[in-house]
C-alpha cells in the first residue's frame, strides 16, 4: 500500500497532476486525493486548480464535468467503466417535448447526468445548491432531471413553482425503505437520522437532517449528538469517522453501496497516470453547450 502511495506521489509530480475524489470511493483512494468532496465541491474546484492533468476518481459524469470546465486540461478517469445509471435516466427527446408544452419552462439538470443532458438544459444543480438555484430562477415551470426524489424534496419547499417530474433515481438511495429506518432507530434510539435528498419522500420525512454528502458531514461534525444513522452511500463513513473519532455512525441497511464508485483503485490510478489514459475525450461543440448550464450553476451558487 505504501509503495503504491509513493508511486502515485512520484507520478503526480512528474505529470503536474492532481487527484480529485468523491466521498463515495474506497477509503484508500480518498486518502491519496488532493481534493475530496461532493459533486458541487469537485465541480467548483475543477475551475480553480493549477495543474496539467486531473485524475477524477468518481463516475463517468464527474469526469465529463471536469473536462467541460477545463477543456484545455487532460482529464483522466481511472475506471472508464465506472458509470452512474441515474445519469442516463432522462432523454433529450423528453426535454424537447416538455419545452414544447411549457413556454417558460426551465430545464434544471442535476449534475449527476450525461453531458448530452446538460447541454440540453438551462442550468445544472447539485444536491447542495439545488434549492438556492431553483428558487432564484424566474421561471414558474421547472422540469427537474433526472432524479425524481431530489426534485420532490425541492418542490416541497417551493410551492410557488410548478414542477414536472422525471422517472430517474439513484438505486443506492431509492432502495432505502421506511422499515429499514425504523429498524435502525429501534436498535439505536438515541441516534439522529441523516438522509440524502435522493431518498424517497417517505424516507426523508423520517430524517432529523436532510442534505448533501457535504451537508451531512458538516451537520454530524457540528452536532452535540454522539450517534448517527447515515442514509447515503457508505463511502462517506470514512470522512465522518476521521472528523469525529468520538462519535458513532451506522447505516440503515447493508445495501448503501455504489458498485461503480468502488471500481476506482490505487492500481488503476497508477495505470492512468503512467499511461495518461483512459482520457476523457469529448466533442468540442458538446463541451461548449454543456459548459453554459454548469457555469450558470457556479454563478448562481455564489
Amino acid at each position: 500500500m505504501e509503495q503504491k502511495k509513493l508511486r502515485i506521489e512520484e507520478l503526480k509530480k512528474a505529470k503536474n497532476a492532481v487527484i480529485m475524489a468523491h466521498y463515495y470511493v474506497e477509503d484508500e483512494v480518498q486518502d491519496i486525493a488532493d481534493y475530496i468532496g461532493d459533486s458541487y465541491y469537485l465541480s467548483d474546484m475543477a475551475t480553480k486548480i493549477d495543474a496539467d492533468v486531473i485524475v477524477l476518481c468518481g463516475v463517468a459524469f464527474m469526469g465529463e464535468s471536469a473536462k467541460v470546465l477545463n477543456p484545455d486540461k487532460k482529464v483522466l478517469l481511472p475506471a472508464l467503466d465506472a458509470d452512474c445509471p441515474m445519469a442516463h435516466m432522462a432523454t433529450v427527446e423528453k426535454i424537447e417535448e416538455i419545452r414544447a408544452q411549457y413556454e417558460d419552462v426551465a430545464v434544471v439538470c442535476y449534475v449527476n447526468s450525461t453531458a448530452e443532458l446538460k447541454a440540453a438544459s438551462d442550468v445544472c444543480v447539485t444536491s447542495a445548491n439545488a434549492l438556492k438555484i431553483v428558487k432564484a430562477l424566474p421561471n414558474k415551470h421547472i422540469f427537474f432531471i433526472p432524479d425524481q426524489n431530489l426534485a420532490h424534496y425541492i418542490a416541497d419547499q417551493l410551492p410557488e413553482k410548478h414542477f414536472i417530474f422525471n422517472d430517474g433515481f439513484c438505486h443506492v438511495h431509492h432502495t432505502v425503505t421506511v422499515e429499514q429506518i425504523m429498524e435502525a432507530k429501534k436498535a439505536r434510539p438515541e441516534a439522529l437520522v441523516l438522509v440524502h435528498p435522493e431518498c424517497k419522500p417517505e424516507v426523508t420525512a423520517m430524517a432529523d437532517y436532510i442534505g448533501s454528502t457535504s451537508g451531512i458531514i458538516k451537520f454530524a461534525t457540528e452536532s452535540d449528538a454522539k450517534q448517527f444513522i447515515v442514509v447515503t452511500e457508505m463511502g462517506v463513513m470514512h470522512e465522518l469517522k476521521k472528523r469525529n473519532p468520538d462519535k458513532s455512525f451506522y447505516t440503515a441497511g447493508n445495501m448503501q453501496v455504489c458498485p461503480n464508485m468502488k471500481k476506482i483503485t490505487l492500481d488503476k490510478i497508477i495505470d492512468a497516470l503512467e499511461q495518461e489514459k483512459p482520457e476523457v475525450i469529448m466533442d468540442a461543440s458538446l463541451m461548449e453547450a454543456a459548459h453554459k448550464p454548469m457555469v450558470r450553476m457556479l454563478e448562481l451558487s455564489l
